[in-house]
């Protein structure tokens, strides 16, 4: 599975409403259901790649519906805000919401989703990718911006153990539908062996797509983010969307990896 960055970007009874509000406020301003959208066409794409790696062709009529029945968006928002509102707990509010609601902010998170949305067509992933391998190495000023934002919030570990999990709930799938007979240490050997692998195409995916999204930022803006990111809010808020899109793809994973036995079992008989 190409290895997608889960989150950190938007780099998210009488008296329980009146305490979930800060956080739903907090989701909406970083727009966690247009990610949702857009992680659902991403989802229907692979979906077809793993048709052809998978069952050597386009997947049928029954593959295409079980996809779109996995990438249910109103399931795949509420597995991650319920996530968010337990991980993000008691955080602050007020200091996200006056950023993410400025000016700035918006224009932060849109610029984010644009970028996602946009390297979901192949060539502009590639131009994107090109694109970093050219600076990779250099004392370009904005890469150096880049490096800052991922270092300070562990962005390439955090994403690579995301994309690891995934893969092991994928196998799960697979063994528990029938197409494979794996011992758990079976899996986690299969995953780790192509964790060289999901580091470098995590990397260079991360990279490729922050430089794209920020972009048309001007320096200082980006500063104020990288300054927001680290504060403890911001790592409030990063660590609770990594947590709900995190829990998000574990499940997705684990559903196509049902649906891939269920699909390759019809298939022999």
């Amino acid at each position: 599975m190409r290895s997608r960055l889960f989150a950190c970007l938007i780099s998210m009874t009488l008296a329980a409403p009146l305490a979930a509000a800060p956080v739903d406020d907090v989701m909406q301003a970083v727009r966690i259901d247009d990610m949702v959208d857009i992680m659902r066409d991403e989802g229907l794409l692979y979906g077809e790649e793993l048709a052809f790696d998978m069952f050597g062709g386009p997947g049928n009529a029954q593959w295409n519906a079980m996809l779109s029945q996995i990438y249910d968006t109103e399931k795949m928002g509420q597995i991650v805000r319920d996530t968010f509102r337990a991980s993000f707990g008691d955080a602050e509010a007020a200091p996200l919401l006056e950023f993410f609601e400025s000016g700035q902010g918006e224009r932060i998170v849109r610029l984010e989703l644009d970028a996602r949305k946009a390297m979901i067509d192949d060539d502009v992933e590639e131009a994107a990718r090109a694109s970093f391998q050219d600076l990779d190495g250099s004392d370009d000023r904005r890469l150096a911006q880049v490096e800052t934002f991922v270092e300070s919030n562990d962005l390439i570990e955090a994403n690579v153990a995301g994309a690891m999990n995934a893969s092991f709930q994928f196998y799960r799938g697979l063994v528990d539908g029938g197409a494979f007979a794996m011992t758990e240490q079976d899996i986690l050997s299969d995953v780790w062996s192509q964790e060289s692998d999901t580091r470098q195409d995590t990397r260079e995916w991360l990279f490729a797509f922050l430089l794209l999204a920020y972009g048309p930022l001007e320096d200082g803006t980006l500063d104020d983010y990288i300054a927001m990111s680290v504060s403890p809010e911001g790592r409030a808020l990063n660590q609770a969307l990594f947590d709900g899109f995190n829990k998000m793809y574990d499940e997705i994973s684990y559903a196509l990896g049902l649906a891939v036995a269920q699909q390759m079992q019809g298939e022999d008989l």
